[in-house]
């Protein structure tokens, strides 16, 4: 890659682990199911009436959006309000890619090898470690949670494989779309009406500001810088940057909120990006009969390094659409 690349997907990586802490920031002006209802109110407008109609069948854009949109925001926005720390949600949150890895293999045939095998027991084994050290610094149920935002993910990505979308842009912005309702809904039901309007009545520029920044700069950009790499770089050559995504939350939340990192924290980080790297480049093992494409969809990144072209370009939309991880088809990610 070109310098001027590589330092763009490391910007990419930056703003996408960057991400969780303006979540956890926005945290404290929005319920988080308002917060993620927003969030892709302002990603999806005034963008869908500027690119057409959806150029896959309604029912994968319906799919990804109620998987990736309602299901892994939902309840990652949750989990951060319950207290799960936003440098640990960026690290725990990369298990997606063992998600994906296994529903890959029970919906698209695609057989793990044992190098993909080895790193998804090692990525466990780090969320293993995390589990201790989040027993002892944070609440059970956030940490739950943003395990099964994981695993949420790792549907999501599986369905956008199979939709395999031609025009990346276009589809993530139809996914934006359907979260909107359903989470504001939600939001009504399980947060009151009365809290959800006493924060937009108590909107301020920093509100605004948290709102423009997971919605255009990690998710519009984001997802446009990192596809723009995808078109001009094999997935193999840009998904290992998507594991920096955990190492900028960490970081940027122990300079912003004060969060401090454990040294077992740093034990789990270590297995978990480790295993996610053999998990997410180490190639998959296709059906005789052929099948839906190389390597899982991990990832806004999960997939393996040997996707072919095609099934890379279609997988960073999860991923990217997430609020700070690395398109799918690329690399195993993050990110929110």
């Amino acid at each position: 890659m070109r310098p001027v690349h590589t330092a763009l997907a490391v910007l990419v990586a930056a703003v996408w682990g960057v991400n969780f802490v303006v979540i956890q920031i926005g945290l404290g002006h929005f319920p988080p199911l308002l917060l993620s209802a927003l969030r892709f109110l302002a990603a999806a407008l005034p963008a869908v009436f500027l690119v057409g109609p959806p150029k896959v069948a309604w029912k994968w854009v319906l799919g990804v959006g109620a998987a990736l949109g309602i299901a892994k925001f939902g309840l990652l926005f949750t989990g951060m309000a319950a207290g799960m720390p936003a440098g640990l949600s960026s690290l725990v949150l990369q298990v997606q890619a063992v998600f994906t890895a296994v529903l890959a293999a029970a919906a698209l045939r695609e057989r793990p090898g044992p190098v993909r095998l080895a790193g998804m027991g090692v990525a466990l084994a780090g969320i293993a470690v995390a589990a201790v050290d989040g027993g002892t610094s944070g609440p059970v149920l956030g940490f739950t949670l943003v395990v099964a935002a994981a695993a949420c993910w790792g549907v999501s990505n599986v369905l956008t494989r199979k939709a395999a979308p031609p025009d990346a842009l276009n589809f993530m912005v139809w996914v934006c779309t359907v979260p909107v309702l359903p989470l504001l809904g939600l939001s009504l039901l399980l947060e009151g009406a009365e809290r959800d309007l006493a924060a937009l009545r108590a909107l301020d520029w920093s509100g605004v500001g948290v709102i423009a920044y997971v919605a255009w700069i990690s998710t519009v950009f984001g997802f446009g810088a990192w596809g723009y790499l995808l078109r001009r770089y094999p997935a193999s050559a840009v998904a290992p940057f998507s594991l920096l995504v955990p190492v900028f939350g960490m970081s940027s939340a122990a300079l912003v909120l004060g969060e401090s990192v454990s040294g077992l924290r740093w034990v789990a980080a270590v297995l978990l990006v480790g295993g996610v790297a053999l998990t997410s480049l180490a190639p998959a093992r296709q059906p005789r009969t052929g099948g839906a494409g190389a390597g899982a969809a991990g990832a806004d990144p999960s997939a393996s390094g040997g996707v072919r072209a095609p099934a890379a370009s279609s997988s960073a939309v999860s991923s990217a659409v997430s609020a700070g991880s690395p398109p799918a088809g690329a690399a195993a990610s993050p990110a929110p």
